[in-house]
């Protein structure tokens, strides 16, 4: 194995030139494969750190339009939710609804402490809440059931709010009270500042809303977790009869998905997967196609070689070598050359994918109103490492494979009548 080798090293030698651009060719071809796999990772995972913010197995339902005549009446209707179908939801539905709740909203409301305000918005929730869009209180707690039984005229403020009514401690603001408006609330808890949205909302229990507003039956949305939907069918059966359900309960048609609109997260984690998965894909075949070119390129080299040792090849046979001799001679020429100049390009890759990970990893981006972050991680892992591995062997294989098989068929008597 050392002398053959050996021998590779001093044909590179011969064709320093030649041998120097078709390794460049496989080096860019594996370096735009890793670039284009890390890149690719980068945008994937800062859009699942995006959508890591709520659970998935939880629908969002809003009140929408008739689009349909039902029952004497007629298209155009507007849908407003209300107690009878958070009620609804809970029991007819409890074979697959693990919690329920609603949320309303009310605007416009300033918030102060001595002579330090903000202008808020009130979200009325139900404990459930947290856990849906895993809200993190870093002092106090969240609303519970006894919040929601006796309309308890207490709130939770994010961290953002607090610190402009308190500058000097924010968190001291737990405990305390506000007021809200002309009302009087204690804060019992302070919210994590989540940067990805306008942190502009205080919670306070559902049914305080509900009543200082004099909402009566309205709702707002309904949002609940589930359990046993596990596929795209049985999700879409499960929406089917829940909208059927409650469109009756407002007089709409049973099939109308106008009258009512639902926000499954767990379809759109599913859709979303697919599509991240189509996303890996294509970049793959890109960079594929892009290490093509310098397979070809090793292929042609390793045929001018076969060409030019015609006669040496003929006097190997002459004297005994067999075919499979000289054939592993050009395969193995082709995978060192090929892997040689493809770990470089991979080397290199991983390099700059290193340096979108320093400069554009996980760096949130101001847009005036939120923070987002664009990139997380841009790299490749182990897998994609011993991926590459396997194309690159793949690759030297088929690219020494046509000239391996021409070189083998060498006659010796043709051989040395070569010039």
């Amino acid at each position: 194995m050392i002398e053959l080798i050996a021998e590779i090293w001093q044909t590179a030698r011969r064709n320093k030139l030649r041998t120097s651009l078709t390794g460049f060719a496989v080096a860019w071809g594996i370096f735009m494969l890793i670039v284009l796999l890390g890149a690719g990772n980068g945008l994937i995972n800062a859009q699942q750190e995006n959508n890591d913010r709520y659970v998935d197995n939880s629908m969002m339902v809003f009140g929408g339009m008739t689009s349909k005549a039902y029952g004497g009446l007629q298209e155009g209707r507007d849908i407003q939710l209300d107690n009878n179908d958070l009620a609804i939801t809970q029991t007819r539905f409890s074979q697959n609804v693990d919690k329920a709740g609603a949320i309303l909203y009310a605007s416009g409301v300033t918030i102060s402490v001595g002579e330090n305000y903000v202008s808020s918005s009130l979200r009325g929730v139900y404990p459930m809440d947290q856990e849906i869009n895993k809200k993190e209180i870093v002092a106090g707690r969240f609303i519970n059931d006894i919040d929601i039984r006796d309309q308890r005229k207490v709130l939770i403020i994010p961290e953002n709010q607090a610190r402009e009514l308190v500058p000097h401690n924010p968190r001291s603001l737990n405990g305390k009270t506000v007021k809200v408006g002309d009302l009087a609330f204690t804060v019992i808890g302070i919210e994590k500042e989540d940067k990805s949205r306008m942190s502009t909302e205080v919670t306070v229990p559902f049914t305080t809303l509900q009543t200082i507003y004099n909402y009566g039956n309205r709702v707002g949305r309904i949002n609940f977790t589930f359990h046993g939907l596990a596929t795209e069918q049985e999700n879409e059966a499960f929406e089917k009869r829940y909208r059927a359900t409650v469109n009756r309960q407002h007089q709409a048609a049973p099939d109308d998905e106008d009258a009512i609109w639902i926000w499954n997260r767990f379809t759109q984690a599913m859709q979303m997967a697919k599509g991240m998965n189509i996303i890996r894909t294509a970049l793959w075949v890109i960079g594929l196609f892009t290490l093509l070119s310098g397979i070809v390129g090793v292929s042609n080299i390793m045929l001018i070689t076969v060409r030019e040792r015609t006669r040496e090849f003929g006097i190997r046979k002459a004297i005994g070598a067999s075919p499979m001799n000289i054939l592993r001679i050009i395969i193995v020429e082709s995978i060192i050359v090929t892997g040689f100049f493809g770990y470089i390009g991979m080397l290199l890759g991983f390099g700059a994918n290193l340096y979108m990970d320093a400069t554009l990893g996980s760096k949130p981006i101001e847009t005036g109103l939120f923070t987002t972050t664009v990139f997380v991680n841009p790299t490749v892992g182990l897998g994609t490492c011993l991926g590459v591995t396997i194309v690159l062997i793949i690759a030297g294989t088929i690219a020494g494979l046509m000239p391996a098989l021409k070189a083998a068929r060498i006659r010796p008597i043709e051989a040395l009548r070569a010039e």
